[in-house]
C-alpha cells in the first residue's frame, strides 16, 4: 500500500500580501511559547457542537507543542444531539459541577476560551480568582468581555468557530489524515458544528461553505447521520408542547413562556424556539422560562430565533433586556439567533407554597412580555 494513501494534499490559503501575519501563524507563535503546559479550555455552560468541535480541534493542535488540554463546562449537556456527539465520537469534555465541587486551578498554566468570551460560563469567575493567564480566545460572536488574552481571534464574518479552526488546519496548523480515526471524528464533529451553527448551511457565508468543502474530504457521513437522527427526549417534547400552548402572536412575533424548568432541561428552550419559528406567518420566535439550578439559584433563560433580515438579534436582545449593575448585558446574539439569562436574585429558590411559585412566575412572565412588547411594537412601526 502507498504509505501516503489517505493523506489529502492540503493547499493553504495564500499568506497576507499586506505584511499582516495570519491568525494561524500568530496562534502558532503563542503556543510555541507554552511547551509542556496544561491548559484549561473553558466552554459555555451549555456547550453546543460548535464549541465541542472547536475544543477538540484546539487540543489536537496543542499536542504538537506538548500542551495538555482539559475541556470543561459548568452546566450540562442536555441537547440530545450534543449528548450523541460526545458518546459516538468519544469527544473529550468534562463537566464541573461548581455547586457541589471545589476546583483548584493551581495545576493549570493558562486558560483558553473557545466559542465564548467568558460571559456564558461560570468557570470564568474561577479563572479570574486564580489569576490564571488567558492564552487564547477564539470566537465568532460579537466582542464581549475583554479577557486580555495573549491570542485573540474574534470574527463575526464566520458563521461558526468551527470554520475558523478549519482555516487553521488549511493554513498548516494541523494536517488532517483521512486514515486516522481521530482525525475523521474531529472532522465529523467540525462538520456538525458548522452545520448546526449555520442552520444546515442555509445561513452560511462564503468562508463556511469553503470550510465544509474542505471537511468533505475527511468526515464520516454515516457517523454524522447517526448523530443527527437522535430522537428528542420526552421532556423536550413536553416543553415544546407548553411553548405551543402558551404562545402569543403579535406582528409576526411568537412569544411563549414555558414556566419552570430543571437545569438539565435548559436546552429544550432553544429547541422550542426552533419549532415555533416554523409556524406560518411567523418571522421571530422568543421562548423563555425560569431555570432552577441544583443549589436553588434561578434565572430567566430565553432564546430568540428569527427569519427577518432587518432584525439584528444581538441589538434586539440588548435593547430589550439591558445590562446589570456592572454593565454586562443579560444577553446577545448572532445572525438570526440569540439568547438571554437574567438572574432572579432575591426571589430565587423553590417554595413549598405552590401559590407563591405561581405568583413569582406570573410576575417574571409579565415583565418579560412587557419588555418584548415595547420593542415588537416599535420594530413594526419603524418598518
Amino acid at each position: 500500500m502507498d504509505p501516503g494513501a489517505g493523506i489529502v494534499e492540503q493547499t493553504p490559503p495564500p499568506a497576507k500580501s499586506n505584511g499582516q501575519m495570519r491568525k494561524s501563524d500568530k496562534l502558532r507563535q503563542v503556543l510555541s511559547k507554552h511547551p509542556d503546559e496544561k491548559h484549561l479550555v473553558v466552554l459555555q455552560d451549555f456547550p453546543d457542537p460548535d464549541a465541542l468541535s472547536a475544543a477538540w480541534s484546539y487540543g489536537l493542535i496543542c499536542r504538537q507543542f506538548d500542551i495538555e488540554c482539559v475541556n470543561v463546562y459548568a452546566g450540562t449537556l442536555s441537547h440530545q444531539e450534543n449528548i450523541a456527539l460526545v458518546r459516538l465520537t468519544g469527544l473529550p469534555a468534562q463537566r464541573w459541577n461548581l455547586q457541589t465541587e471545589q476546583r483548584d486551578l493551581s495545576g493549570f498554566n493558562g486558560a483558553v476560551f473557545l466559542d465564548n468570551q467568558g460571559t456564558t460560563s461560570q468557570i470564568t469567575r474561577l479563572v479570574k480568582q486564580a489569576k490564571l493567564p488567558v492564552i487564547a480566545v477564539v470566537d465568532h460572536h460579537a466582542p464581549q468581555e475583554d479577557l486580555a488574552p495573549q491570542f485573540s481571534d474574534i470574527r463575526t464574518t464566520c458563521g461558526a468557530t468551527a470554520t475558523m479552526f478549519v482555516q487553521y488546519f488549511q493554513e498548516g496548523l494541523l494536517s488532517l489524515d483521512a486514515t486516522d480515526p481521530n482525525h475523521v471524528k474531529v472532522a465529523t464533529a467540525l462538520m456538525h458544528g458548522l452545520r448546526s451553527e449555520t442552520h444546515q448551511l442555509m445561513q452560511a457565508k462564503e468562508e463556511d461553505f469553503l470550510a465544509a468543502a474542505y471537511l468533505a474530504r475527511f468526515y464520516d457521513p454515516k457517523l454524522l447521520e447517526a448523530i443527527l437522527q437522535t430522537a428528542r427526549s420526552r421532556r423536550v417534547m413536553d416543553v415544546i408542547e407548553r411553548a405551543l400552548k402558551n404562545r402569543i402572536v403579535k406582528n409576526s412575533f411568537s412569544v411563549s413562556g414555558v414556566g419552570y424548568l430543571r437545569y438539565e432541561d435548559r436546552d429544550a428552550i432553544p429547541q422550542a424556539a426552533d419549532f415555533l419559528i416554523t409556524e406560518e406567518n411567523i418571522h421571530t420566535a422568543v421562548v423563555y422560562g425560569i431555570v432552577r439550578t441544583e443549589d436553588e439559584r434561578e434565572m430567566v433563560s430565553g432564546s430568540l430565533r428569527t427569519n427577518k433580515l432587518t432584525l439584528d438579534p444581538d441589538e434586539f436582545i440588548k435593547k430589550t433586556f439591558g445590562h446589570d449593575a456592572d454593565g454586562r448585558f443579560f444577553g446577545g446574539g448572532r445572525m438570526r439567533a440569540g439568547g438571554f439569562e437574567i438572574p432572579v436574585g432575591f426571589l430565587a429558590g423553590s417554595s413549598e407554597n405552590s401559590a407563591f411559585n405561581q405568583l413569582k412566575w406570573e410576575v417574571f412572565d409579565a415583565q418579560i412580555k412587557q419588555k418584548l412588547n415595547r420593542l415588537i411594537t416599535d420594530d413594526e412601526e419603524d418598518d
